[in-house]
């Protein structure tokens, strides 16, 4: 079984991605992991779009089952084999971007209000995280851009808007693992 999760940051798609991981037996690889580069300060360098690629599709196309989280619209053509099993989630901005503020101040601490820096960059990415919803030009990865790649793709899929908790969201995600094996 080779399932996709993916929604917008704060979404959940790694804490879900690593419970489903965990229930199923199955390898969970993060899109987070082949975008950026590991750094002192986490998600700050991005990798070499042509390299990523490279290694996300060797790991996949080596590996039978595996569960990848994270938005790939605009990755480019032939990177990940075909999907199995699709999962959209989506949360209502104020719960999403609350997740996210609480998150970013476990992640730096102090630093995203005593740094300048810190705090620009705390600004520029909830800046962009909001504007999932509203499309306003700041990212390419919207509401709009996620609803056209889906509306595109020709797999089972599972649509999870509103603030499920874990355990229902992995037991409807069972069911329909049962419907298309």
């Amino acid at each position: 079984m080779r399932i996709h999760i993916f929604g917008a940051s704060g979404s959940g798609v790694t804490t879900l991605g690593k419970a489903l991981s965990e229930e199923l037996n199955l390898e969970y690889f993060d899109s987070d992991d082949f975008f950026w580069l590991p750094t002192p300060i986490p998600f700050t360098e991005r990798q070499n779009p042509k390299i990523r690629n490279s290694i996300v599709s060797d790991q996949l196309h080596t590996a039978e089952n595996w569960i990848f989280g994270g938005s790939i619209i605009h990755w480019g053509e032939n990177v990940f084999p075909e999907f199995d099993l699709i999962i959209f989630l989506y949360l209502p901005p104020e719960i999403r971007l609350e997740r996210l503020r609480k998150r970013e101040y476990e992640r730096y601490g102090d630093e995203i209000i005593t740094n300048p820096e810190r705090t620009e960059k705390f600004q520029e990415f909830m800046d962009w995280a909001k504007d999932y919803d509203h499309n306003t030009g700041i990212a390419n990865r919207t509401l709009k851009a996620h609803l056209e790649w889906l509306s595109e793709i020709n797999t089972p899929l599972i649509e999870l808007s509103g603030d499920y908790d874990l355990p229902q969201k992995i037991e409807i995600i069972l069911n329909k693992i049962k419907q298309v094996t």
